[in-house]
């Protein structure tokens, strides 16, 4: 008797094993898998990269006349410093090699030098990323609180009051071009009720750092944040709101009522987290697209981001600039969505094996 006790014993304790080294096994695939998709996708954002540096370049050369005006602007200047720019630029060189040049600049972040600002281009880009990533961050959290949280209000009960007053909040929000909007909420919250300062990310009374200097950002942030995270949340409302209408009618929502379920924690429990993972895909896309439209709030509020940064190279005709701006604009776009797919596989391990 004791001794099949021990036999049995033995055979559940090979069986536990067999199972541990076959979980093992299996997180060890899923790990391979997973850095197989991320390099995949780092490689696939690599031609897009080239294009783009190839479009920047086309754009120098597509300049009327001789490119060197087009990358001086109007500013006077001699024969001497034509030639300097010339050379520095290699555009007494074959269009080949000259692309080639190009590229090697640009792989050491020489974007070339800002007429307007009399500065490195690359430095002054960079001077100014913080403050465009502190709004557009803000600005991206506001909007897809605001998405999801409609979403499922609306999704909860279709075509009701409750999902007629989201809609139309949403696109109300959309409709609204945000340089108007941005106005308009200037006029009341800080004219009329002076409740938040006009212009600039800080008083210039506040102190350089510390507290005070925290609180003076937070204080300009409010404004533009909320406007320009507002005027994208529809696409983020909505699609909450269609994934949730779908997931609410599944089997396992009804079981988890039937098993006394109380309504919150079937919608942010169990409905929420199966509805999430296409409205992920759509944050990290949405980030993109307020970087690249950011000139229109960043002017209005006078945010000294890379948008306000692209509206007076504009005005100065800074082409140096302007190319700069592009290429680092466009390069921050593709990491965001190569990020958004990554973490896109993380949650979702399904998508690795497509």
């Amino acid at each position: 008797m004791v001794e099949a006790t021990s036999t049995a014993n033995g055979g559940e304790a090979v069986a536990t094993d067999v199972a541990a080294a076959g979980k093992a096994r299996a997180k060890r695939g899923i790990r391979f898998r997973y850095a197989r998709y991320v390099v995949r996708r780092l490689l696939q954002a690599v031609p897009i990269i080239v294009v783009i540096v190839l479009i920047n370049f086309t754009l120098i050369q597509a300049a009327p006349g001789d490119p060197v005006y087009a990358l001086i602007g109007q500013m006077e200047t001699t024969p001497e410093y034509i030639a300097q720019v010339r050379e520095e630029f290699g555009l007494d060189e074959p269009l080949p090699q000259q692309f080639l040049s190009y590229i090697a600049k640009i792989a050491t972040f020489d974007l070339g030098y800002s007429f307007r600002f009399r500065q490195d281009v690359s430095g002054l880009i960079f001077e100014r990323v913080p403050a465009t990533f502190l709004l557009m961050g803000t600005a991206l959290v506001i909007s897809s609180l605001l998405g999801i949280g409609l979403g499922v209000i609306a999704g909860r009960r279709p075509f009701g009051w409750t999902d007629n007053a989201a809609t139309i909040f949403a696109l109300a929000g959309f409709s609204m071009p945000v340089f108007w909007l941005g106005q308009l909420v200037l006029l009341v919250f800080a004219l009329k009720l002076p409740w938040f300062p006009v212009q600039g990310m800080v008083s210039l009374r506040a102190p350089s750092h510390g507290w005070g200097y925290i609180a003076s950002v937070l204080h300009h942030l409010v404004l533009p944040a909320t406007v320009y995270g507002i005027y994208h949340l529809t696409l983020i409302f909505r699609m909450t709101r269609i994934k949730m209408m779908d997931v609410l009618v599944q089997d396992f929502i009804t079981t988890a009522r039937s098993k006394g379920a109380g309504e919150r924690r079937v919608l942010f429990v169990h409905a929420l987290p199966n509805a999430i993972l296409p409205v992920i895909t759509v944050i990290g896309y949405n980030f993109g697209f307020m970087l690249a439209g950011s000139v229109l709030v960043e002017t209005v509020f006078g945010w000294p981001g890379l948008g306000r940064l692209m509206y007076e190279a504009i005005n100065a005709r800074d082409y140096p600039l302007l190319l700069g701006l592009f290429v680092v604009i466009s390069l921050f776009v593709i990491i965001a969505n190569v990020l958004t797919d990554i973490i896109y596989a993380l949650i979702d391990p399904r998508i690795l094996y497509r």
